[in-house]
């Protein structure tokens, strides 16, 4: 079964997918992909997340960290939906500490050392950086360009400098 609820953020309203064993998405509305390979009007819609416990840890977690807080996201149930390199970006993407960012030619030769290949593409990475479906948890606003500019945010860039701002980085605009 999957549910869905409405977390209203100090940015802008978040979609939260969620099925009985984690979280498989969290994206503003109108956002670049946004849902997915989804169809969120199959999902239940969950008026108080405490009546789904995956949706309650979520909205919980948002509540901490929209309140300035740096909640660990590793005790969630995290199921993000994507092709195996997809998968080995947002589990690098998991690393980069709140309060930190990393360049996409950063991030790409992690992914590339984890495969034990040479240099990675930054251009590819970039790609699944962008089809990251779950958003802050996943953190792919603390990527930007190896000279520091920002640059692509599915949610938009506005959001991308409001959270970096958030976790005490003053961004390059």
């Amino acid at each position: 079964m999957l549910y869905k609820t409405n977390y209203l953020s100090p940015i802008d309203p978040i979609i939260i997918l969620a099925n009985d064993s984690g979280l498989l998405g969290s994206w503003y509305e109108n956002q670049e992909y946004f849902a997915g390979t989804f169809d969120l009007d199959r999902a239940e819609t969950i008026e108080n997340p405490i009546d789904q416990p995956i949706l309650k840890q979520v909205t919980d977690w948002f509540d901490a960290y929209f309140d300035g807080h740096n909640p660990s996201a590793k005790d969630l149930p995290l199921m993000p939906q994507g092709t195996a390199f997809q998968q080995e970006v947002w589990a690098e993407l998991t690393k980069v500490g709140y309060g930190e960012t990393i360049s996409y030619q950063g991030l790409a030769d992690r992914v590339a050392a984890r495969q034990t290949k040479g240099r990675g593409s930054a251009r590819a990475v970039g790609g699944a950086v962008g089809r990251n479906p779950i958003s802050i948890m996943i953190p792919c606003h603390r990527v930007i360009a190896s000279n520091g500019d920002l640059t692509g945010y599915a949610g938009g860039i506005d959001k991308k400098i409001t959270l970096l701002k958030l976790e005490g980085i003053e961004p390059k605009i």
